[in-house]
């Protein structure tokens, strides 16, 4: 096992982030390593052309349990993939490029558009979002504060 890097941080299975490109949402993820993508729980999802360029329209509904507080968003689409959920299912989903802020730091992150309804958290924090910055340590929540 090597050591962490100087630029890596530490942070719980769970954490509050933001994306600063959709108002400051505020949203409680869970930190999924099984998942090599991040999701966000997004309704009325509706392609459509700006430009020459695919983009994607959507809601974000933030809060847990909560559908009243609703972010109008829109993104210009990196791709379409086909994902496979935790029961098994494979679903074809957009894929958007975002910005991500954790704490006090702020990067990239590809994210899919998935309806997550029946989920516990409104989003998914997967590898590739997390890989070279972070540790995870399973034990600890909000590490990045709330």
């Amino acid at each position: 096992m090597s050591a962490p890097r100087k630029s890596q941080f530490t942070i719980g299975w769970r954490e509050w982030i933001v994306l600063p490109e959709f108002e400051d949402a505020r949203i409680k993820a869970k930190i999924d390593t099984g998942a090599r993508t991040s999701a966000v729980h997004a309704w009325d999802i509706k392609p459509f052309e700006k430009d020459g360029v695919r983009w994607v329209r959507f809601e974000l509904h933030p809060l847990q349990k909560n559908n009243a507080k609703r972010i109008f968003c829109e993104a210009p689409v990196v791709d379409e993939r086909m994902i496979r959920s935790s029961n098994g299912q494979i679903s074809k989903r957009f894929l958007i490029r975002t910005r991500l802020k954790l704490g006090n730091r702020i990067w990239p992150i590809d994210l899919t558009l998935s309806r997550r309804d029946e989920m516990g958290f409104r989003m998914l924090l997967g590898r590739t979002s997390l890989s070279g910055r972070t540790l995870i340590d399973p034990s600890a929540s909000y590490l990045c504060g709330r």
